[in-house]
């Protein structure tokens, strides 16, 4: 039996294990990294298998008016078993009265049923809700140069 905790405490080996089952490489070149970004999540909801972690969902907000959530994953072995649709419907059950809940995801025909998937909860493409999103998206190295540029400007 699948059980739900909103515990961010989980085990580098649990996270690594799950992020590695999706594919999600570039998360678990850096255990460290991971551990403190889902500790540092403003919400954490995750799916057991008894000890195992076969699923997680994760944001941030500032429960007031915008939540990014940033990851949700479900171990392959577990996909089709209703455990997404639950994670997804456990954090947005948190997230009620909060004005914009935004969330990004790959473009293209092999992400379709992603996408439809997300329409499922009510959620719409920028473009369907008249708004256009930016982004910076940097590699580590590009962004601790972009952090120090920042630092030695005066305003």
């Amino acid at each position: 039996m699948i059980h739900f905790s909103n515990q961010a405490d989980i085990s580098v080996d649990s996270l690594i294990s799950l992020y590695e089952s999706v594919g999600w490489s570039a998360y678990t070149t850096d255990p460290a990294k991971l551990a403190r970004a889902i500790a540092n999540s403003s919400l954490v909801i995750s799916a057991w298998q008894e000890n195992k972690l076969v699923g997680l969902i994760r944001c941030m907000t500032d429960n007031e008016t915008i939540a990014y959530i940033q990851d949700i994953l479900v171990n392959p072995d577990y996909q089709g078993q209703g455990i997404g649709d639950e994670l997804m419907r456990l954090l947005l059950a948190n997230l009620k009265g909060i004005r914009q809940i935004v969330l990004m995801t790959d473009e293209g025909a092999s992400s379709q049923h992603l996408h439809d998937w997300y329409r499922k909860f009510g959620f719409k493409t920028f473009k369907e809700w008249g708004t256009i999103g930016f982004a910076i998206i940097t590699s580590d190295s590009q962004n601790n140069s972009v952090i120090s540029i920042a630092k030695q400007s005066p305003g």
